[in-house]
């Protein structure tokens, strides 16, 4: 049960942000929008406010916006097809920013309910690098190998740059003098270069929002590397999770408290957003280069032509989906529990 409820309030707030990313934008340049759902299936509840009806569905796992002239033609002058393709470009990516800047408000939330981490040292692990060379408690890091540290960010890529059992040089400054110190990371349990530090944590709103930026800009980082890791063929369906691993994720990390969630759920929406905006037919990305080939031509591509691309590329995208949704099955043993 615990999973069902968190899995519809992931899917739910994910989607919903997304879909009304292009409702607002739609409407601020003048699209006439038919309606706008929350759900899917059945309607609950439906109510028109002026030309767009709002509606509630049975199924609570997202919803979509229905605009004039999007899917079919239209004479309208308001339709889609009938705004300049700026403004679709606009409309279209509209979804995939809202799911960046639900991001942020999450990882913000996040950011203060856990303390931001800073670079002055909380205390050092007991036979750690760190304690051994003496580094203590009030120190504040300012540099490790000459790179400067403004953020536990830096101070976490540096270290995981540096060479276990190497000479790695930090530079600390305690009562007002700078101490420089070499040291030897090592590796822990689980394989990561560590010093054995501990940051002192911070709260306050300013500190919550820039975490909530910072963490959005990491993992928009980690989805890049993906992508230039899947150029070099280092990624498998193995490395790719469908919605049945999505949400036995979401049920595993619902155990933990909302926090957790919360930090599941900006991740997953930095990883919707992201998603659409990658050049694939069938998906927001694509449209939008469709959109600025018809800018350079001065004319749109042949809508059969454009519909038969999304097509080819929905159906590659569906095959994908049963793949991987087949390897979470064998990953975690859905059908032996």
């Amino acid at each position: 049960m615990l999973t069902a409820i968190a899995a519809i309030f992931v899917f739910l707030m994910v989607i919903l942000f997304h879909e009304f990313g292009h409702f607002i934008v739609a409407k601020l340049v003048g699209i006439k929008v038919n309606e706008f759902s929350i759900g899917m299936g059945p309607k609950i509840f439906q109510k028109k406010k002026g030309e767009t009806k709002y509606t509630i569905r049975a199924l609570p796992i997202g919803g979509y916006v229905s605009m004039e002239g999007e899917d079919e033609n239209s004479d309208d002058p308001r339709s889609f097809s009938k705004v300049s393709a700026p403004s679709r470009i606009a409309v279209v990516a509209a979804g995939a920013i809202m799911n960046f800047v639900l991001a942020i408000i999450v990882f913000s939330i996040v950011s203060y309910s856990m303390g931001m981490p800073t670079t002055t040292i909380l205390e050092t692990i007991e036979e750690s690098p760190a304690e051994k060379i003496g580094i203590q408690s009030g120190d504040q890091i300012l540099s490790i190998n000459d790179k400067e540290t403004n953020n536990w960010d830096s101070v976490v890529d540096e270290i995981s740059k540096s060479i276990p059992g190497e000479d790695m040089t930090i530079v600390l400054l305690r009562h007002g003098e700078s101490i420089k110190y070499t040291i030897k990371p090592e590796t822990n349990e689980e394989e990561r270069t560590i010093i054995g530090i501990v940051p002192e944590l911070h709260k306050s709103f300013s500190s919550s929002i820039k975490g909530g930026f910072q963490k959005t800009g990491s993992m928009l980082k980690l989805m890049f590397e993906f992508i230039r890791m899947a150029f070099r063929g280092q990624v498998s369906t193995k490395d790719l999770s469908g919605p049945v691993g999505v949400i036995y994720a979401i049920g595993e990390t619902a155990k933990y408290g909302i926090v957790n969630l919360l930090y599941l759920l900006g991740f997953i929406s930095v990883n919707l957003g992201f998603f659409n905006l990658l050049p694939i037919p069938a998906l927001d990305g694509s449209r939008i280069i469709f959109l600025i080939i018809e800018i350079i031509r001065g004319k749109p591509i042949d809508p059969e032509k454009e519909g038969f691309i999304h097509f080819v590329g929905f159906a590659l995208l569906i095959v994908l989906m049963i793949a991987v949704t087949y390897s979470d099955i064998i990953r975690f043993n859905l059908f032996r529990r």
